[in-house]
């Protein structure tokens, strides 16, 4: 029995069930922040120059081919895009720091840095900084996001990196461990990415670069909405 409204006593603790809602929002969340990264990297590599904006662990690959000169990869181009994911994560972790619920905050600064991307690339398609403004712009935003999610700590939900989700979810199928606890988790990270992949290329070869941004930014900032208001 909840206490009369003239106690001075302790307020009842929180039922479970009132926590339910930010449990089960944080991961739609994040997998839909998955399938943005997929949309995002499909717009680098597609069509900025062999570049990923979110995967840093394929810009580093890119940057050691573009140092031996194999062709079509560029190292000004891909050090532009680690440069700045390294800024927008610093600036992330200052934000986690200091500020005891991030995740809005992150979601609006990705939404209006994808969004200025987003009107650069349908106003200058062809102006010679555009290609640089668009990386930076979207690396900024990855970098920043990055750091929020790592700080979230959901395991198997990066929304950037599938490596070590594939590798759980090969090791705890009934091939190998058998323990198998977190599948529907990892499986669902991946199809995110994977259609964030496939939306995004099919995007960027049917109507440019401008239009999967502007998708991307308009989900980021209906996440800002939805996102847990607490971290």
């Amino acid at each position: 029995m909840s206490a009369p409204p003239w106690s001075t006593g302790p307020a009842p603790p929180a039922r479970p069930e009132d926590a339910m809602p930010r449990t089960l929002r944080l991961p739609w969340v994040l997998l839909v922040l998955t399938v943005v990264s997929g949309l995002i990297d499909a717009v680098g590599y597609l069509g900025l120059g062999r570049v990923f904006t979110a995967n840093m662990t394929g810009n580093v690959v890119i940057l050691g081919f573009a140092a031996v000169g194999a062709p079509g990869f560029s190292v000004p181009l891909t050090a532009t895009s680690l440069g700045c994911f390294l800024v927008g994560a610093a600036a992330g972790g200052r934000l986690t720091s200091r500020v005891r619920r991030a995740t809005r905050p992150t979601l609006v600064a990705e939404a209006l840095l994808v969004g200025a991307s987003a009107a650069i690339a349908l106003a200058w398609p062809e102006r010679p900084g555009t290609r640089y403004a668009l990386i930076a712009l979207t690396a900024l935003a990855m970098g920043l996001r990055n750091a929020t999610v790592r700080a979230l700590g959901v395991p198997d939900l990066t929304t950037t990196v599938l490596t070590m989700t594939l590798t759980g979810l090969a090791a705890e199928s009934r091939l190998g461990s058998g323990t198998a606890d977190r599948s529907p988790r990892r499986t669902a990270a991946v199809l995110s990415m994977f259609a964030g992949a496939c939306l995004g290329a099919w995007l960027v070869l049917h109507h440019g670069l401008g239009v999967p941004l502007l998708l991307a930014a308009v989900a980021s900032a209906v996440l800002a909405v939805l996102a847990p208001d607490r971290d």
